[in-house]
């Protein structure tokens, strides 16, 4: 049984002569939070754009709750709850009259008030005397309150304070819990590792590992700081999983993937003035894979 609620399929996308979306693939299982990865410019909104059928690709295919993403595009609206990467709503409307024309559409929400209270929205004030965060804010209410079967939410938590950050995350898994699937674009590491279950790498148009944050967070890299007294030979420091990340004043700052004792030898060489050795973050490794990508 197929328990994928996205499908994305060689998907492509140009403008012109630059490839925004160059034939990525990869699918979003029923109930999971997917962590879609990238820098700016790397195709995520594009990619999201496509899968709301507000820009065609120009080849491939995207399927959703096992319809076509362009063909089905007015029935699975119904089921989706968007939020765009910039908020842009009408101005002179209120948040209440925002919140009154989906209900008109969409019909009651059950969760609005309860929403409103969780992000601390004053919903009577212009959409265009709010601030960027109280743009943002609107939109997710307006994404969430009919809760749909899907999210895709570009950025969710950017212009946001990070005790609302929290809040917004904190809804996403509640959300999961109550059998809903989470799409969500970021550049926000940590946060991707706080909610997701697998993330997709996109680098330049071209997706680079689709992935379990698991599996990830598994992979034994170490990052080692080390300050030495004296001079040192920077060539000790390379070889097999043995890379040097970056170079300080009396310091290397040292990617070690597998058996750390092989850079201990070579260390135990030096007077060192201070070491430390840590776990990768999750940014570690992901900029591991978009070095290597």
């Amino acid at each position: 049984m197929n328990n994928n609620i996205i499908e994305i399929k060689n998907l492509k996308k140009y403008f012109g002569r630059t490839k925004a979306v160059d034939g990525i693939s990869f699918a979003v299982k029923k109930g999971e939070i997917f962590g879609f990865l990238g820098p700016n410019g790397a195709g995520k909104t594009t990619t999201i754009r496509c899968l709301m059928d507000f820009i065609r690709p120009v080849g491939g295919s995207i399927s959703i709750l096992g319809k076509d993403a362009q063909t089905d595009s007015v029935e699975l609206k119904e089921k989706i709850g968007y939020l765009p990467g910039i908020v842009h709503l009408y101005d002179k409307w209120t948040g209440r009259e925002h919140i009154d024309f989906y209900e008109k559409i969409r019909g009651k929400s059950k969760i609005v008030g309860e929403l409103l209270k969780k992000f601390e929205l004053d919903p009577k004030p212009r959409f265009k005397h709010l601030s960027s965060g109280n743009k943002q804010k609107l939109g997710l209410v307006l994404a969430l309150m009919h809760e749909p079967e899907i999210l895709v939410l570009d950025e969710p938590t950017i212009s946001l304070d990070p005790i609302l950050q929290n809040m917004v995350l904190e809804t996403l898994l509640e959300f999961k819990a109550r059998g809903h699937t989470v799409f969500m674009s970021s550049h926000n590491l940590p946060e991707v590792e706080r909610v997701a279950d697998r993330v997709g790498i996109i680098k330049l148009g071209k997706m680079i590992a689709v992935e379990k944050v698991e599996n990830i967070t598994k992979k034994r890299i170490h990052v080692i700081y080390a300050y030495f007294s004296g001079p040192y030979k920077k060539s000790d420091f390379t070889g097999d999983g043995i890379k040097i990340f970056k170079e300080m004043k009396n310091g290397l700052v040292l990617h070690v993937k597998g058996d750390l004792n092989p850079v201990i030898a070579q260390l135990k060489k030096y007077k060192i003035t201070d070491l430390e050795i840590t776990h990768a973050t999750l940014e570690d490794v992901f900029m591991e894979y978009y070095n290597n990508g």
